[in-house]
């Protein structure tokens, strides 16, 4: 019996591995060969990079992305580390509104923010035209990086928050109490013990916010007119001109930064230290009027300026003729004259999501076991673990095209013989979706099902081995029930993310597959811009309804399976 337990776990390690090579290091690989090719299929070698640096059409969206990456992160480094210093350093009223507020953005598609856009600062927005002749307009250069910049900063300041919110709730209150023993003035304080204790989550943040920016494909496409990034310049060869292998050029051009910025911010983790102690006391901010005063004043001019966003959104959607005639109805809801799919796309979105949570729950989660509480083939492990980094450098349009050469090829020519392709029968159906959303935001789930699994002693697994217990029963009646709110809230990262997400699936859908968030970009192309707005909103409506669902089902299954921690 333990030679049988010690051999299944083998292979459900071996298969852990084998799904990541397969599902991303063999489509990947598949999509750089395709760069190396003419369209005939003949090996040119550079020639196609070649060709595409000597277009200065194509080779000057390389440079717009780095550009408009690099400011995004800067202003959304900036405003993220003050608002998060305002939930974490003072004691402003309305925290927990100001927390929930700054993460709307997480719950929809990148279109939004530009479509919103679109309706504030457009030839007739509600800004350009001065709230309907009540002040003078003002109006902005909004289609080229300025629009751009303005909807990445929106799409990326949550998660600037929430990185930079944990690295300063961090931190050791002896740190201060000797620095106001010293006599140090404030902005001592601040340039010694403050900046020097979250370096590494402003490290972080600017490689998560560069790389969140660079990858983005929704924003560009509303907002970015003739000012070309390589996201939209994918979707362009791809989609405009059928050129799949300079789409896959342009693919492997967009993944170097990205990899770069990875690798970086990897070997930065690597080098951090602790910066808690067991000794160590949580610091509690003290009233300062003048402080809170300017904190509170800031965190409620941002939050007022995304619910201004999506507020904007929300009416634009329910104006009948937008400004003409402001009357207010659900006229725009009404898709059936509309191309794209309409209810019946968001209920295919709905379904996919679902089963991305439910199937990219099951596999991060049991990965993660297997990784972290597995026996024998250390190696093995560490390489499946690595493995596991791997998606979240690459882009989402990547994973899309790579599926395409993937998947869609019947049989693959190895030495001259011909091998039938296993996974062929995937292509075009939602299986394929569902793959692609589960690859696409898998490490985040893997890393926090292997943080959750790190908390638990490996007792647990000695114990029940030495009586005898099989390991699949441990981990059905004491892992899973431990690690439940994890998992929870892994399933609702992946519905969240499964609906909003554009890149990943639009070069994957087709007319029988309809989803709701490429029925947004399909109407936005197509100069159906209020659809294309209610659409948004009903995909941002599910997505808050799915995450009240989660806080109920989190507290009735931690309630029944936590009582431990009550004690």
């Amino acid at each position: 019996m333990v030679d049988l337990e010690k051999w299944v776990r083998r292979a459900l390690i071996i298969t852990a591995c084998l799904w990541m090579v397969c599902c991303v290091l063999l489509p990947v690989a598949q999509l750089l060969w395709k760069s190396f090719l003419s369209p005939l299929g003949d090996f040119i070698g550079l020639s196609n990079y070649v060709t595409y640096f000597r277009t200065p059409a194509l080779s000057s969206s390389l440079t717009n992305s780095l550009f408009v990456s690099t400011f995004t992160t800067a202003v959304s480094t900036s405003i993220g580390f003050a608002y998060a210093h305002a939930l974490t350093r003072t004691c402003i009223p309305f925290k927990g509104f100001f927390q929930g507020v700054v993460m709307m953005p997480l719950f929809a598609p990148t279109l939004l923010n530009g479509i919103a856009l679109v309706y504030l600062f457009g030839r007739k927005g509600l800004i350009t035209q001065g709230f309907l002749g009540v002040i003078p307009g003002c109006s902005i250069e909004l289609y080229g990086p300025f629009g751009i910049v303005c909807a990445e900063v929106l799409y990326t300041l949550p998660q600037a928050v929430l990185i930079l919110s944990v690295a300063l709730r961090m931190t050791d209150a002896r740190l201060y109490e000797a620095s106001a023993s010293l006599g140090a003035s404030r902005m001592r304080t601040f340039l010694t013990i403050t900046l020097p204790g979250i370096k590494f989550g402003l490290i972080s943040t600017f490689f998560v916010c560069f790389v969140l920016a660079f990858t983005d494909f929704g924003a560009p496409k509303v907002v970015g007119g003739h000012f070309n990034v390589l996201a939209t310049d994918i979707y362009k060869q791809v989609i405009g001109q059928q050129n799949f292998v300079m789409g896959a050029v342009v693919s492997s051009v967009l993944l170097v930064p990205t990899l770069i910025a990875f690798v970086a911010d990897r070997i930065c983790q690597r080098r951090q230290f602790s910066a808690l102690t067991a000794r160590a006391i949580p610091l509690v901010p003290q009233p300062s009027w003048v402080r809170d005063v300017v904190a509170l004043a800031l965190c409620t001019v941002i939050a007022a300026t995304i619910l201004g966003f999506y507020g904007t959104a929300l009416f634009a959607s329910l104006v009948k003729v937008w400004p003409y005639d402001l009357s207010l109805g659900f006229q725009h809801y009404d898709f059936s004259r509309m191309g794209g799919g309409g209810i019946a796309a968001l209920i295919n979105s709905v379904r996919m999501s679902l089963y991305s949570a439910v199937l990219g729950t099951m596999a991060a989660f049991g990965s993660a076991y297997l990784i972290e509480k597995g026996r024998g083939m250390r190696t093995l492990r560490q390489i499946s673990y690595m493995l596991s980094l791997v998606p979240l450098a690459l882009p989402g349009m990547v994973i899309g095209l790579s599926y395409i050469f993937f998947f869609n090829t019947p049989s693959w020519l190895i030495l001259g013989w011909s091998i039938p392709n296993p996974f062929h029968i995937l292509y075009g159906t939602m299986g394929i979706l569902v793959l692609s959303n589960v690859v696409h935001f898998y490490t985040v789930s893997f890393l926090t099902a292997t943080t959750a699994l790190k908390q638990l002693d490996r007792e647990f697994e000695t114990v029940s081995e030495s009586l005898g217990v099989p390991f699949y029963r441990t981990f059905i009646r004491v892992t899973v029930p431990v690690c439940l709110p994890a998992a929870i809230e892994i399933a609702v990262y992946y519905f969240v993310n499964s609906m909003a997400t554009v890149s990943a699936v639009i070069f994957l859908y087709n007319a029988d597959l309809p989803l709701a968030s490429v029925a947004v970009a399909n109407m936005d192309d197509a100069g159906d811009i209020a659809p294309a707005a209610a659409m948004a909103m009903l995909i941002v409506g599910v997505n808050i309804l799915a995450r009240g669902v989660h806080g109920v089902l989190k507290r009735w299954f931690v309630g029944s399976t936590q009582a431990w921690a009550a004690r």
